[in-house]
C-alpha cells in the first residue's frame, strides 16, 4: 500500500473545489452534460489541476461518492459518542433517509458510472455497513434492540428505501420504512 504525500495548501483547496463541483454538478444531474474540462473551469481552476487529481471522469466521482461515505461514517461515530444506543441508530437511520432524499442525483450519476464497477462501490458499501454495525452492536450491548437481528438486514432496508426512490410518495414511504425497522428492532416486552 503506498501512502499518498500530503497536498500543499494550495493543491487541497483546488482539490476541495473540484470535489464541491462534481458533488453539485453531479447533485443537479448535469454529471454527463459537461465536457469533463469543463469541470475545472467551473471550478475555477486551470485543465492540469483537474488531470493531476482526477484523471478520469470516474475517477472524480468515486472520489466524491468516498466524501459522502466518509461523511456518513464520521456522522455514525459522532452520534456513537453522543446519543444514548438506540437514539443514535435511529437518528443515524432517519439521516440517512434524509441523505438519499438530498443526493438523489449524485446516487443516479454513480449507478450510471459504475453499472459495470461492482468493485468501487464495495469499499465505501463496506465501511458504511460497519458504521450501522457498529450502531446496532452498541444498542444492543445497550440492551435497547434485539440481538437477532444484524446490520445486514438494516443495510437491505436502507438499500431497498434508495432503489425506490422514484415511488410518488417516496419520502413518507421512505420515513415509514424507518419506522418499521426501528420498531421491529426493540426487544420484544419493551414495546409499548
Amino acid at each position: 500500500m503506498t501512502v499518498d504525500k500530503p497536498l500543499r495548501a494550495d493543491a487541497q483547496r483546488k482539490r476541495e473545489a473540484l470535489l464541491a463541483t462534481a458533488r453539485e454538478v453531479a447533485a443537479a444531474g448535469g454529471f454527463f452534460d459537461l465536457r469533463f474540462d469543463d469541470f475545472a473551469r467551473l471550478a475555477g481552476v486551470g485543465t492540469g489541476t483537474l488531470y493531476r487529481h482526477f484523471p478520469t471522469r470516474e475517477a472524480l466521482a468515486e472520489a466524491v461518492y468516498h466524501g459522502e461515505v466518509a461523511t456518513l461514517c464520521d456522522r455514525a461515530r459522532r452520534l456513537r459518542t453522543t446519543l444514548p444506543a438506540a437514539e443514535a441508530l435511529a437518528t443515524f437511520l432517519r439521516g440517512m433517509v434524509d441523505h438519499i432524499a438530498a443526493h438523489e442525483g449524485l446516487a443516479r450519476t454513480l449507478a450510471t458510472l459504475w453499472a459495470d464497477r461492482s468493485s468501487a462501490l464495495a469499499e465505501g458499501s463496506q465501511a458504511l455497513e460497519q458504521a450501522v454495525t457498529d450502531l446496532v452492536a452498541a444498542a444492543v450491548q445497550a440492551g435497547a434492540i434485539r440481538d437477532d437481528v444484524g446490520a445486514g438486514t438494516v443495510m437491505m432496508a436502507l438499500h431497498g428505501i434508495g432503489a425506490a426512490h422514484d415511488r410518488p410518495d417516496w419520502r413518507a414511504e421512505a420515513d415509514g420504512v424507518i419506522t418499521l425497522v426501528l420498531d421491529g428492532l426493540i426487544k420484544r416486552g419493551q414495546q409499548g
